[in-house]
């Protein structure tokens, strides 16, 4: 079954920001993955290693998601563009039929492909400036 949850992005302080959430709305975290903990941790800039690379809080229906952003995109994430639109698909066909049709006029970051963390991947800017996550989780 498809859906879309909101995915907000922080710059270093997403722990802090999904402790209050967690406080607000209650519920247990779906689980929270560090930089350090990724397979390509060697990558992981010097002191960056704790910082959130995705984290999750169902509320009610919904997946409120979120990260740190690495530490490349680091500068270029303020208020109004730490939004986006994630979408989980059925299958990785539908990610490929969507992910085409959205990123047309738009602005690709991250070409749809298979994950460390096992799922169908990719990023986009539509034209009309809205960020979207695409993916297809296996299971």
């Amino acid at each position: 079954m498809a859906r879309i949850n909101p995915y907000l992005i922080f710059n270093g302080n997403t722990e802090e920001a999904f402790n209050f959430y967690k406080s607000v709305f209650g519920g247990e975290f779906e689980g929270i993955m560090r930089f350090g903990d990724s397979p390509e941790k060697d990558k992981v800039t010097p002191g960056y290693e704790d910082k959130i690379l995705h984290v999750a809080l169902p509320v009610g229906d919904t997946l409120l998601m979120g990260s740190d952003p690495p530490d490349k995109w680091h500068d270029t994430v303020k208020a109004g563009n730490n939004i986006n639109l994630s979408y989980t698909a059925s299958s990785e066909a539908e990610v490929d039929e969507k992910f085409k049709a959205l990123s047309e006029g738009g602005t690709v970051f991250m070409p749809v492909g298979k994950t460390f963390w096992g799922s169908y991947f990719g990023m986009l800017r539509d034209k009309f400036g809205i960020q979207w996550m695409l993916s297809y989780d296996y299971k």
